[in-house]
């Protein structure tokens, strides 16, 4: 798996303080992105947590996620969560250690009082002595909040420097832009009232039963009014719950839930996909997104490889990221009109702009948001080998487009065929065989894609003649 390192440094390490006016918690900013550009450590909220208890908990759910491995889980896990100030929210988002559990805190409007809400996205420090504190957090006296510095230590150049070094994996990177075009997908699917979801969530196994140690469990479970009842196939209206395991981290927070809501793919399902699991909680929701399969995370999805696979997309995004302002609802009709793009090119610029951070996307309200992490698109793509394989056999001239059906000759000069039908490329390999487009396009669906997009392929018996480079 190639890594690389990123240097996270804080001005002072995150502490939760008693004062005379009840308790304060002081969350330090690294490095981030604001509407004015780079800033080092930003600040984003000054103000009082309407429901200290079950944020705090909530908080410590999303440090859980950042610290696990739910697959392998004898290599440790660590990254900071990463903070968004959205203008009338905060977003705290996290990814497991092994790419397959995705959890988002939104700390909405109704649990922030008596502070403005800034603009921007940076990492934000959660270390082991503040979880213990707020793990004894025991009584719901005034919580204030502060992310980002002190107003003196704005201008206070000395003091103490908190540098961490953590490890990013390209398959965490990948993620980030595979969870938010899963979650465009979902509806929501069932929703159960405080004390089912209390009861539901207890009910289930807190580590993996594989011998590997890994979450390779599944689990299916039927909306029936305000139950879930748990089944052993995916049977005509079912649901997945794809290792189980992996929402331990929602025990936290179950004292404080008001209700659970279940997202998903619509549809007869015939094998595991991911789902979305959101506790409701005052002023607030807790979301843990869950891969399919844990052993592969959702960084082997495939599902950004059509967007990356346009010239136009290029484009598109450059155009679209001016017009992004950290919303907390990116509206995709108001894009097309502002940009004058068709709603269907905005969606694809949005999921390319996904594949370096730039926006995420909210289940609840249907809707993508604005923010940025240090990824570059680039790395993304060139990390995707499917997509890399598929741009070789166009510049090899191995791609032979001849209406609804095309050939592609591979390497190793097997022939392999591509059929359109309503818009779906099928495949005679054995990734398609296997996968069924589950996984998103083979190499050679999605060259021939390519080449349809770029205008031309070539006859049997001729060279490629065009597509995409």
């Amino acid at each position: 798996m190639t890594r690389s390192l990123q240097a996270v440094t804080y001005r002072r390490p995150s502490v939760l303080e008693s004062s005379a006016d009840g308790r304060r918690l002081g969350l330090e900013t690294s490095r981030g992105a604001t509407p004015g550009g780079a800033e080092d450590h930003p600040r984003f909220f000054s103000g009082f947590l309407t429901s200290p208890q079950a944020a705090s908990a909530a908080l410590l759910a999303v440090a859980d996620v950042a610290a696990a491995r739910y697959y392998q889980p004898q290599r440790p896990a660590s990254l900071d969560p990463v903070v968004t100030g959205n203008g009338d929210r905060l977003r705290f988002e996290s990814f497991s250690g092994c790419g397959g559990v995705y959890a988002r805190l939104d700390v909405l409007a109704p649990g922030l009082d008596g502070g403005a809400v800034g603009h921007g996205t940076t990492n934000v420090d959660v270390n082991n002595p503040l979880r213990e504190a707020l793990s004894r957090l025991g009584s719901d006296d005034p919580l204030h909040l502060r992310v980002g510095p002190e107003e003196l230590a704005v201008t206070t150049l000395g003091g103490p420097v908190v540098e961490k070094k953590v490890p990013l994996p390209d398959r965490w990177l990948r993620g980030f832009a595979e969870a938010q075009v899963v979650a465009a997908g979902f509806e929501q699917r069932a929703e159960l009232p405080a004390a089912e979801a209390v009861r539901f969530l207890r009910s289930l196994p807190r580590t993996a039963s594989s011998a590997r140690g890994g979450a390779s469990t599944t689990r299916w479970v039927v909306p029936m009014g305000r139950i879930l009842r748990p089944t052993t196939r995916p049977v005509p209206g079912a649901v997945c719950l794809p290792g189980p395991e992996r929402l331990v981290a929602l025990q936290r927070v179950l004292r404080f839930a008001t209700a659970l809501r279940v997202y998903g793919p619509t549809g007869a399902a015939h094998a595991a996909t991911a789902t979305a699991w959101e506790v409701v909680l005052p002023g607030m929701r807790l979301t843990l997104t869950l891969s399919p399969d844990a052993s592969r995370g959702f960084s082997g999805e495939g599902g950004v490889l059509e967007a990356l696979a346009t010239d136009e997309a290029v484009g598109d995004a450059e155009l679209i990221s001016v017009l992004l302002a950290w919303e907390p609802r990116v509206d995709v009709a108001e894009l097309a009109a502002d940009s004058g793009l068709p709603a269907e090119r905005v969606r694809a610029a949005l999921v390319r702009l996904g594949t370096s951070g730039r926006v995420g996307y909210d289940a609840a309200e249907a809707a993508y948001f604005h923010r940025e992490l240090p990824y570059d698109a680039e790395r993304v793509e060139r990390h995707n080998p499917r997509l890399r394989s598929a741009r070789s056999l166009l510049e090899a001239g191995a791609v032979a487009v001849d209406g609804v059906l095309a050939t592609v000759t591979a390497e190793d000069g097997h022939v392999h065929r591509v059929r359109e039908a309503a818009g779906v490329l099928s495949c005679s390999c054995l990734w398609w065989a296997r996968y069924r487009g589950g996984r998103g396009p083979c190499k050679h669906a999605l060259a021939v894609r390519m080449a349809r997009r770029g205008g031309a392929g070539r006859t049997p018996g001729t060279g490629y003649d065009g597509g995409v480079r």
